[in-house]
C-alpha cells in the first residue's frame, strides 16, 4: 500500500487540532472577559453572539474543518487503499491541505472574504480532480 498519500491526510488532522486549540485559547478569555453566562436553552450563536468576531473566526474555521475536508480524508484513504497514493494524487492532496491551511489563517486572521473565498473554490476543484481520480480508479 502506498502510504505517502497518508501524510497530508494527518498534516490536516493536526492542523484541526491547532485551531481547536487556537479557539478555545482565544474564546475562553473573551468569554471570561464578557461574563458569558452559559445557558443550555440558547443556540450556541446566541450565546457566544457577543464575542469579538476575531474570536469567532477561530471556531467557524474549526467548523469548517470538520466539513468539506471530511471528503478528503475518504478519498485519500480510498486512494491508499488502492495504492494509488503518489504520483499526481500525492501533490493534489498535498495541495489539498496547503489550501486549506492557508483557508484557515485567512479566515482566523484577516477573514477577507473575497480572498477566504478564492482559496476555498481553489481548494474545491483540487478536491474535486482528486475525487473522479478516485472514483476511476475504483470503477
Amino acid at each position: 500500500m502506498s502510504h505517502a498519500i497518508l501524510q497530508p491526510v494527518i498534516i490536516l488532522v493536526l492542523w484541526s487540532m491547532v485551531m481547536w486549540a487556537w479557539l478555545y485559547a482565544t474564546r475562553l478569555p473573551a468569554m471570561m472577559r464578557a461574563r458569558t453566562k452559559l445557558d443550555p436553552t440558547l443556540p450556541g450563536d446566541v450565546m457566544l453572539g457577543g464575542l469579538p468576531p476575531q474570536v469567532r473566526w477561530k471556531a467557524d474555521n474549526y467548523n469548517h474543518l470538520m466539513e468539506q475536508p471530511t471528503l478528503f480524508y475518504a478519498t485519500a484513504l480510498t486512494l491508499a487503499l488502492l495504492e494509488r497514493g503518489d504520483g499526481l494524487n500525492l501533490w493534489l492532496a498535498w495541495a489539498y491541505v496547503f489550501l486549506r491551511v492557508a483557508h484557515s489563517l485567512i479566515q482566523a486572521l484577516v477573514n477577507r472574504i473575497p480572498l477566504r473565498f478564492a482559496v476555498f473554490m481553489t481548494a474545491s476543484g483540487v478536491l474535486v480532480i482528486l475525487a473522479i481520480r478516485a472514483a476511476v480508479a475504483v470503477f
